[in-house]
């Protein structure tokens, strides 16, 4: 019996009939569920940098590049969950796997941060513009710490990309405006998990700064209870899984190997002595070709998750710094993150429902734009945030000097955390085009059998890109400490975010002009046939940037 089948085998590819199983109402579930997930995860990512500079007493740059690390782990441990369940266990079973790691993994750090976090001896140790508030913690306290969210970034390995490709598995493309509902229940799902981190950075954060950390990180289990229960009450409703690819983990594993081959052959040798011996079969020439297709798009991403990975990093210790009252309540650093989400939640129905049915009738293609012109788009917004950024912490040094706070960090600048509410809002804007699109291309562009895959690779970019931000930090403040003052001080005041955020801005404008030479040739794979949609005659002079199409499988 099939492993990963979640109830009797039907034909997963038959339309959806009413009453049946699968389409919005089964989505609706999962998208329910992601919006819970979203609050306990991000209860932990959301505030990790002030835990990490707090309790653990860590240096700014360390700890940036700590969570950098860590962010990046998370979002590459999707592929081994992907990998897992589309070769073995289905995705079904690795959601619930994932439910069950978060609840221990959440569980131990509840646990942990119950710990008493030591005091400096000295009450003037803070006022030094390179200290560090509290006391380093003991290695063991460090180690399991850490250990712990490595634990939940596991759990979201396994949770992320099974769950949303079990969300569109609910539309296969068979269905009336199967294509067009897929779509749309990408943007919806956006739209759910961003009130999800709004509720995590805003008010876990403020439960986190006013009450205590354990009280956050357990409600942040809570949460994750909460999921998992939603998820399984909507077991009924969820189309059956086709039957588990034993097989595709060492296809897959095969493809890489024969397209590293390939590209060694193509450097190393002319095509004229290419040996015929070990030459791979017409399946694996085919995933060659979309592995060698999709390389491209996603190194460009990378750039993208470099800029991503400052929200949860030095956005918030720039807004820490900065005068947050609004009234009588301060806010917490972390709730400045609400911006990006706010900004997602007011831009999904609108692009939904008016943007994308008047690009329609422009364009004549089924989600209003290509899935690349929607992924151009926000990566060109991304570098304009930062270019935003920079400007602001400019500004912000400014008001420092001029107040005389600069050998004072713990003291407020007088400049509200308002400035910063446009970067947020840019950022915000540039997930719903880059990250909403990346991972419907990567979701479509992949073999069936290997969807959840398809997804964890747009992730595994954002991974990568987080490494890749916490190397560049650490060059960065290697470079500059040994000349002078690090860009990255503990006291922002004598540092220079500002200087980093411009490289971050001119690295993503370049990154941009890469990516419209690599899409203007890019051919998306043969699965849909260009049709006129008014006739159902095919088009042949539809572009295949702008495709017109139908699904046939």
């Amino acid at each position: 019996m099939d492993s990963g089948a979640l109830l009797p085998q039907g034909d997963p590819s038959t339309a959806i009939k009413p009453g049946g199983r699968g389409g919005w109402p089964a989505a609706l579930f999962l998208i329910a569920v992601e919006f819970v997930e979203r609050v306990g995860f991000y209860g932990v990512h959301g505030n990790l940098i002030m835990y990490l500079t707090g309790p653990l007493g860590l240096s700014t740059a360390t700890a940036a590049a700590g969570v950098n690390a860590w962010a990046g782990t998370a979002s590459m441990l999707p592929l081994l969950g992907a990998l897992v369940a589309d070769s073995w266990i289905g995705r079904y079973r690795a959601v619930v796997a994932a439910g069950v790691l978060y609840l221990v993994s959440f569980g131990m750090l509840t646990a942990s941060s119950m710990v008493p976090t030591p005091r400096p001896h000295e009450p003037t140790a803070c006022q030094d513009a390179t200290a560090v508030c509290s006391q380093p913690a003991s290695p063991a306290r460090t180690a399991f710490f850490y250990a712990t969210i490595y634990l939940v970034a596991l759990a979201q390995g396994f949770h992320k990309p099974n769950a949303q490709a079990l969300g569109a598995d609910q539309f296969p493309t068979s269905a009336p405006d199967g294509v067009a509902s897929r779509s749309s229940f990408f943007n919806w799902l956006h739209f759910s998990m961003s009130w999800g981190y709004i509720v995590a950075v805003v008010a876990l954060s403020y439960v986190q700064d006013k009450v205590g950390w354990a009280a956050g990180f357990g409600a942040s289990w809570g949460m994750m209870l909460v999921s998992l229960s939603v998820f399984l009450l909507g077991t009924r409703m969820y189309r059956a899984e086709r039957p588990r690819d034993r097989r595709a983990l060492s296809r897959l594993t095969k493809t890489f190997a024969a397209t590293a081959r390939a590209c060694a052959d193509w450097i190393f040798r002319r095509r004229g002595t290419m040996d015929t011996e070990g030459l791979p079969t017409p399946k694996e020439q085919e995933g060659n070709r979309v592995l060698v297709k999709l390389l491209p798009i996603w190194m460009t991403s990378v750039v993208y998750g470099m800029v991503i990975a400052q929200v949860s990093t030095f956005f918030t210790k720039q807004g820490s710094t900065m005068d947050r009252r609004i009234g009588g309540l301060v806010v917490p650093p972390a709730a400045l993150q609400s911006f990006t989400g706010l900004a997602i939640i007011a831009s999904v129905p609108v692009y939904d429902r008016a943007f994308v049915p008047l690009a329609r009738r422009v364009t004549r293609h089924p989600s209003g734009t290509t899935m690349l012109q929607r992924i151009g788009a926000g990566m060109a917004m991304a570098s304009v945030a930062m270019a935003v950024a920079a400007l602001v912490e400019a500004a912000r040094l400014r008001a420092a000097r001029d107040a005389g706070l600069v050998d004072s960090p713990h003291v407020a600048v007088p400049m509200s955390m308002r400035w910063m509410v446009p970067q947020y809002v840019l950022i915000g804007l540039a997930d719903v085009f880059t990250i909403i699109g990346l991972e419907e291309f990567f979701y479509s562009q992949v073999p069936e059998a290997l969807r959840s895959v398809g997804l964890a690779l747009c992730l595994s970019a954002m991974g990568v890109g987080s490494y890749a931000s916490g190397m560049l930090v650490s060059a960065i403040d290697w470079v500059t400490r040994s000349s002078g003052d690090s860009w990255f001080l503990d006291n922002l005041n004598r540092a220079h975010l500002d200087y980093f955020y411009w490289v971050l801005a001119g690295v993503a404008a370049v990154d941009v002009l890469v990516f419209l030479y690599l899409a203007k040739g890019y051919v998306y794979t043969n699965r849909c046939e260009f049709v006129d949609t008014m006739t159902g005659v095919p088009d042949r002079n539809a572009s295949v940037n702008t495709p017109i199409y139908q699904a046939t499988t």
